[in-house]
């Protein structure tokens, strides 16, 4: 097992991308480098899968910029939620549970594109 080493303190070294990474399965979704970070130190590629596959849900995919957000409780439940940038939500997911270690955190999804709000 991985040691998840993922702070909220590592997500602000983050303003923009060298390189773009290809979803292994969803293959027009890239992520960045802040991205995959956070898949590798906080043990979540399956965050990122959650926001890949629910581009092809129709609410979600009619969205040019997304804002996504992930809520952990104490009880290692969490709430993915999809919001249009203005607030709205078009798409929920209860998560009954995961050790992600940080208690929230965001990614902007836009031109097929996962990113942390700071490489925006």
């Amino acid at each position: 097992m991985t040691q998840k080493t993922l702070t909220k303190a590592d997500l602000s070294q983050f303003t923009g991308t060298e390189q773009w990474y290809r979803h292994g399965i969803a293959r027009n979704v890239l992520y960045t480098d802040g991205a995959k970070h956070v898949a590798e130190s906080g043990g979540a590629y399956w965050l990122l899968d959650e926001i890949a596959f629910a581009q092809s849900l129709r609410p979600v995919a009619a969205e040019a910029f997304q804002v996504w957000k992930l809520k952990v409780s104490a009880d290692c439940k969490a709430t993915l939620v999809c919001e249009d940038g203005n607030d709205n939500v078009v798409f929920s997911k209860r998560i009954w549970f995961t050790d992600f270690p940080l208690d929230e955190i965001a990614f902007y999804f836009t031109d097929n594109v996962l990113m942390l709000p700071s490489e925006y």
